[in-house]
């Protein structure tokens, strides 16, 4: 599994979502961070849209999950739970 970050440092929810991020380093799971300014290019590959943070979960090279916003680490483990990209035991 992988999961593509898509955030910005003047975003308010984006700094607010770091902390769920970061605890998800302790996952088995491929985290890429891209700076919604800074890496433009790559970016633009994902169609992002207008609200951010844009976390795009990945199973293979398949998107099985796009989620934006805020929300809080359990609701984040929930929804990849939902799509079985993460077994309960990985909790």
């Amino acid at each position: 599994m992988k999961i593509v970050k898509i955030s910005a440092i003047w975003c308010g929810a984006c700094l607010i979502m770091n902390k769920v991020w970061n605890k998800l380093k302790d996952k088995d799971i491929e985290l890429i961070e891209l700076d919604y300014d800074m890496d433009e290019e790559e970016v633009k590959k994902y169609n992002p849209g207008d609200i951010l943070p844009v976390f795009i979960v990945f199973d293979g090279e398949k998107e099985v999950l796009r989620l934006t916003g805020e929300f809080s680490y359990d609701e984040f483990i929930n929804k990849l739970k939902e799509v079985g990209v993460l077994l309960e035991e990985n909790n």
